[in-house]
């Protein structure tokens, strides 16, 4: 099946282009921000892009030693190297440098530490049984990542020689890549505006680093349903806000909410919106409901990309395989044949009425992370809404669903989503 990628040229030059689905609104490389601080600078169109024929290595020489893979925790353990690239508004970026993991130098009048000027972005590299290292379609990663730095003013790049540099840092920490099934290599790029002044407008430096962090197995144990909280009270994102972009500013507001969910014994947040109670994210993750029409059609449902809702490379490698397995040009062994795909509205009422009359068949979140993560109740409104899940916690849809994803993945299953290292 093809990623139906097409190349978007930059009209700054012919040579660097970044790829961009074309089931997702293409935006220009360039933010009208970033434009209009190389006009007023008189810089215009020449700053530098990232080369990566410029990347300087120092090697770490005090290596550490991989964990256990089975006392592994996610987030919380990093490999010897990480890659750091300076940008300025008078000559671009500079010099890409992979050099030993620890902190960074920054100013206390830094712009991100008062005004949140910060993306980010999250991969994973896997370890394939002949040994080899592949990336799950991180051209996408790429331009959701350019796509969230022009919304903040922060500078965009090219993906493509990006992800050239990010390859080699992950060849110099290879050896950190679990071998154990289900584990894989966290890649976490990030960008910050390190600017040394107090005051809010576009940055006059950044900093883009990535990070890399062994992790395993989202459910060690086997699939566990969670329980979501119907949230009234807050809510994530709303139109014409930043919802649809990887911000830093976008987590931090959730974790009280998270906290008030775990007291009254739920392990997520539903993120609802307006009086409708329209539902639009599963924590941190995107969401998908499955339901039963009356004919026998199922239909696989997410909340549409209005602006609130992170399109999520995740999301739509499942909206992609069903609908290919719906048009027959790819079939999902074990997924129904009678399967409909939808991006429209859903409302915790509509929700609600297909539990009671048993035509709910699931409801799940999908992200990086966990890859799918399958639920199985809903507070709302005093009340728990039931939600089917199968013997193994996952449901008719879902499961052939991570099967095909996680295959791909791990390289059990070739496709041209795995990018190799």
């Amino acid at each position: 099946m093809s990623l139906g990628l097409q190349r978007a040229f930059r009209p700054s030059s012919s040579k660097t282009f970044a790829f961009c689905p074309n089931n997702w609104t293409i935006h220009a490389w360039r933010s009208s921000a970033t434009n209009n601080i190389r006009f007023m600078s008189g810089v215009g169109n020449t700053l530098a892009d990232i080369d990566p024929s410029r990347l300087e290595v120092v090697k770490n020489q005090e290596p550490g030693t991989p964990p256990p893979s089975s006392s592994l925790k996610f987030g919380h353990t990093f490999t010897d190297h990480m890659l750091t690239i300076p940008w300025n508004v008078i000559s671009g970026w500079g010099v890409p440098r992979i050099q030993p993991y620890g902190p960074l130098s920054l100013e206390p009048s830094c712009t991100v530490l008062h005004y949140a000027q910060t993306i980010f972005e999250g991969m994973k590299a896997y370890r394939h049984e002949n040994g080899q290292v592949t990336l799950f379609r991180p051209d996408m990663n790429m331009k959701r990542m350019n796509t969230s730095a022009a919304r903040i003013a922060l500078p965009n790049f090219d993906g493509v020689a990006l992800l050239e540099t990010i390859k080699e840092l992950i060849r110099i920490d290879k050896s950190w890549i679990p071998k154990e099934p289900g584990h894989s290599l966290y890649v976490r790029p990030a960008m910050i505006g390190t600017q040394r002044a107090v005051g809010v407008g576009p940055p006059n430096e950044a900093l883009l680093f990535v990070i890399l962090s062994p992790v395993g197995p989202y459910y060690p144990d086997g699939f566990k349903p969670v329980s979501l909280f119907g949230t009234t009270e807050y809510v994530r994102a709303a139109p014409g806000g930043t919802g649809a972009y990887k911000l830093g500013v976008n987590y931090a507001p959730g974790i009280l909410p998270q906290k008030e969910a775990a007291a009254l014994g739920y392990a997520q947040n539903l993120w609802l919106h307006g009086p409708e109670h329209y539902l639009t994210e599963v924590g941190t993750m995107n969401l998908f409901v499955v339901f039963k029409k009356a004919d026998g059609v199922m239909e696989l449902v997410s909340p549409p990309l209005d602006g609130m809702i992170l399109p999520g490379v995740t999301r739509d490698s499942v909206l992609a395989l069903a609908r290919a397995h719906s048009a027959g040009t790819y079939r999902l062994e074990n997924l129904p044949e009678k399967l409909t795909v939808s991006e429209r509205p859903v409302t915790m009422r509509e929700v609600k009425d297909a539990s009671m009359s048993r035509s709910l068949v699931e409801l799940f979140g999908a992200g990086t992370a966990a890859v799918i993560s399958p639920v199985d109740r809903i507070g709302y409104l005093g009340e728990d809404v039931l939600i089917p899940t199968g013997p193994d916690g996952m449901g008719p849809i879902s499961k052939p669903i991570w099967q095909e994803l996680v295959g791909r993945q791990t390289g059990a299953i070739p496709s041209e989503w795995s990018v190799v290292v």
